[in-house]
């Protein structure tokens, strides 16, 4: 079978090309369609799927099942009660149990290592549904959305402002850099990604013309940019860090003020969930103790027009139909 992706575990970015990542991002978009028109693609008929969930998802959970089922395959759903990953049993011993019953694993959880394992010895493709390190599921969904909106991805600015040394951020600079997008990650000195993420970032950025810029002056990494996208403050198990990040962040909440130095023409966009309201007993309990009612965007900006974060949440549903049929599908996709 002529395809580049067929068997190929989807993990990191990095280990895609810009051409690849292109065409997962295409082939997104026409998945989005046939869907629209009521258009069967079941291309994974007959195929059973694991979902690991070591932490909890609203948007990934549903995308990864809602995919499985559209293109015919029975997903079946293992949470962190349900299987003993590293507690009772190895990685490497589930990962063989798992390989030999299902024909395709999606993993979300804490360590990038363990995602990294279970490909290496079940034998199936394996789906990264997010780690601490990485989210490229989340990548494909989010330069779906910029596609839909601007007809292109090359040439774009996109200013990720907040914590830059999160999962999201280093996805964002390493594939922004890949696609030849202008990533631009707004955030305070303390909170910047990593020197091995930004040296990776420089290389693929060096093959693909995109311009990298990290910076904690926020009216520099705004001005004039396309896209300004935004994540949650503290990440999942970083809990106790809520009174240092909202000292240091507080001045980077995408308000209105921030989207104007973008420019009338910037798009809004946000992995979600997002505190940008009283409506989660997360957010009261916020309130309560540091008398914040908003936090990484205001509500104005949320409900803004220009805000596409239901878009982009859609779109985690048609990209990862996208990269499951393409690596398991079987499909003709010559050399891209």
């Amino acid at each position: 079978m002529n395809s580049v992706f067929q068997g190929k575990s989807f993990l990191k970015e990095i280990d895609f090309t810009k051409a690849e990542l292109e065409y997962l991002i295409d082939f997104a978009i026409h998945l989005k369609a046939l869907k629209q028109k009521n258009i069967p693609h079941h291309y994974l008929a007959g195929k059973n799927i694991a979902l690991l969930f070591e932490k909890t998802s609203t948007r990934t959970r549903s995308a990864f099942t809602t995919a499985a089922i559209d293109l015919g395959a029975h997903p079946e759903y293992l949470g962190k009660n349900d299987i003993q990953l590293g507690k009772k049993e190895s990685v490497a011993d589930t990962a063989k149990v798992l390989g030999s019953m299902f024909d395709g694993i999606e993993f979300r959880g804490f360590s990038q290592k363990n995602v990294e394992s279970l490909a290496k010895y079940s034998g199936v493709p394996v789906w990264n549904g997010l780690t601490d390190e990485w989210h490229p599921t989340q990548m494909i969904a989010d330069f779906m959305t910029i596609k839909e909106i601007f007809g292109k991805t090359a040439g774009l600015t996109v200013a990720y402002v907040g914590d830059g040394r999160n999962n999201m951020a280093n996805s964002l600079l390493v594939t922004g850099a890949i696609l030849g997008v202008n990533v631009q990650i707004v955030t305070p000195e303390s909170l910047a990604p990593s020197a091995e993420i930004q040296s990776l970032a420089k290389q693929k950025a060096a093959e693909s013309g995109a311009e990298l810029v990290i910076t904690s002056d926020i009216t520099a990494g705004v001005q004039g940019v396309d896209v300004v996208y935004t994540d949650v403050w503290v990440s999942m198990g970083e809990e106790s860090e809520y009174e240092a990040r909202i000292k240091l962040l507080q001045p980077y909440q995408v308000n209105q003020a921030l989207m104007d130095q973008a420019g009338s023409h910037a798009i809004f966009l946000h992995c979600l969930p997002a505190f940008h309201d009283l409506n989660t007993e997360v957010a009261q309990e916020i309130q309560a103790k540091y008398g914040l009612t908003e936090m990484e965007v205001t509500d104005e900006v949320f409900n803004a027009p220009y805000a596409h974060q239901f878009q982009q949440a859609e779109n985690r549903m048609h990209s990862i139909k996208a990269i499951m049929a393409a690596t398991l599908g079987n499909l003709f996709i010559p050399k891209v």
